[in-house]
């Protein structure tokens, strides 16, 4: 058993972000499943947002965020994300953090989907995860932040008050091993690993949802998640993300009879909001055609993206060619763990930040570049609240904390590949009822209950458990939503109902082992067995 002030599960940039800030005052313990590389913000190919153009606004950006997110997103928490994101990017520029440039000197800032103005800086032109994250990673200090690699998370404990207080793992020989702080934060990232064809890292599963889930958190916004238009698609599987700033340096969307699919589709072509996009793909592949990027506009493409090309190379996709052959993938939950403007769950001392958390920022469908400003501007406002607040060593700390014993053994009868293979077909891209329904009583059928404390021999187990709490958050909540909105599209429902579910939430929790299930300013509720 091991003691600190922090722990940090997760290693992506609202987590380091939030490590330095915390690094003066405390002792951080970062957990994270793989290696420090395994996550998403890490594969980012594309930059950050934030409105640093001569013409640009902070107001711009805001509206194009609640555009984007088709008005379901808090507007004040918005302005208030880019006014700080703002400020954290110029800072991080001052600080050395290798943006690229332009000939004259200036940022370079290029042009993502659904933005009015050119603000997306990049590092190595498609590399901002990786450049980012080393910049972040050299800022921390080694005698006050640990880095545990290689343990799965997979169960949060409390103690008699209900304060979370520590965190059970399993490294990969399985062996369970236990850690105490007086505050956890859960920066695990999102879902993609929910779907077979997904632009996220293997490692990113859920975890942190399903966690927060069986402890008692508020979760909501599970039915919103974004399908990234252009993933590679090489004999029939994805094969890697193809920046949405390839389509912002110019390139179209072609089928294979050479038209361009995008015409008369929205007013944006290539760069309309993903949502509109990835349907659009969709929708002609389910025709039998093939979709391709024709980069044969763009000038020294294999210098703008040298990661995607080096991508294609590895794929044998002939670059000198100019077509891409892509198709969407799973990329983005903007839904989550409910918490406030600075990361409180609704646990004392259990926190959330970055794609794991429901803030408020996205909405229904998340604005491109907007991910990786969330996590440099959340993991700023939680270190500063904590270090406003501080650490009382002496609060919540149980005594019989490491002898705590484990729930009935559970057996999981699917594997993992079974599940995704339903969610793409049931609850994917376009959705309706009966399809829902029917993966529904499926995950209902299986012999499993929502079990906060864990007793499975394996990690895998685990993990594939994991992947089916998610699965049922996200497609109760799919059918309970009546309309198409954002990143939730519903082929019975296909237009926005603005009158019954304009800002209105879904607010999912465990209550006692059933799914209870809230509608947010209403006055109805559903509790499931």
């Amino acid at each position: 058993m091991k003691k600190t002030d922090i722990i940090i599960i997760g290693s992506g940039i609202a987590a380091l972000q939030l490590a330095r800030q915390l690094q003066d005052q405390f002792y951080v313990m970062i957990i994270t499943k793989e290696e420090i590389e395994s996550g998403n913000s890490y594969l980012a190919q594309g930059g950050i947002a934030a409105p640093l153009g001569f013409k640009d606004t902070v107001q711009a950006h805001s509206e194009d965020t609640l555009e984007a997110g088709r008005y379901h997103g808090d507007a004040n928490r918005v302005t208030e994300l880019i006014l700080d994101g703002k400020r954290i990017v110029e800072s991080l520029v001052n600080e050395g953090a290798p943006f690229d440039r332009e000939r004259d000197g200036g940022l370079s800032l290029g042009m993502e989907g659904a933005h009015s103005e050119h603000r997306i800086v990049h590092c190595g032109g498609d590399q901002t995860g990786k450049y980012v994250i080393k910049h972040l990673l050299e800022t921390l200090s080694e005698k006050k932040v640990e880095f545990i690699t290689g343990e799965m998370a997979y169960e949060l404990v409390k103690d008699d008050s209900g304060y979370c207080c520590g965190v059970k793992t399993k490294d990969k020989s399985d062996a369970i091993r236990y850690y105490y702080a007086p505050h956890v934060v859960l920066a695990t990232g999102g879902i993609g690993g929910l779907y077979p064809a997904t632009s996220n890292h293997p490692a990113v599963t859920g975890d942190g949802m399903a966690l927060a889930f069986l402890a008692g958190a508020k979760l909501s916004d599970m039915e919103f998640i974004q399908f990234h238009p252009t993933l590679l698609w090489m004999n029939g599987k994805t094969c890697g993300l193809i920046s949405e700033a390839v389509r912002g340096e110019g390139a179209h969307l072609l089928n294979d009879r050479g038209e361009r699919i995008m015409d008369g589709v929205d007013p944006f072509l290539e760069l309309a909001p993903r949502h509109i996009v990835a349907e659009c793909i969709f929708k002609e592949r389910q025709k039998g055609r093939n979709v391709y990027l024709d980069i044969s506009r763009i000038e020294d493409f294999q210098t703008k993206f040298p990661s995607i090309t080096s991508l294609c190379i590895k794929h044998g996709v002939p670059i000198e060619d100019g077509m891409i052959p892509v198709a969407p993938g799973c990329h983005f939950i903007m839904g989550g763990i409910l918490t406030d403007s600075v990361g409180r769950t609704n646990i004392p001392g259990l926190y959330a930040i970055g794609e794991v958390a429901c803030s408020g920022i996205h909405g229904a469908n998340r604005l491109a570049s907007n991910s990786l400003l969330e996590g440099l501007v959340y993991g700023e406002r939680l270190g500063a609240f904590l270090n406003q607040n501080g650490v009382n060593q002496a609060l919540h700390f149980s005594p019989a904390f490491g002898q705590i014993k484990g729930g009935e053994p559970l057996h999981v009868p699917f594997q993992s590949e079974e599940l995704k293979e339903r969610m793409i077909h049931h609850v994917g891209i376009i959705r309706e009822e009966e399809g829902m329904i029917t993966h529904l009583k499926w995950l209902r059928q299986q012999p499993l209950t929502f079990q906060e404390h864990i007793d499975f021999n394996s990690r895998e187990e685990i993990h594939i458990y994991f992947l089916w709490i998610v699965s049922l958050l996200v497609t109760e909540s799919a059918i309970v939503r009546t309309e198409s909105r954002g990143g939730h599209i519903r082929a019975d429902f296909p237009q926005e109902d603005n009158d019954k579910w304009l800002k209105r939430k879904l607010v999912l929790q465990n209550n006692e082992g059933r799914l209870k299930v809230e509608y947010d300013e209403q006055n109805e509720t559903k509790i499931y067995a």
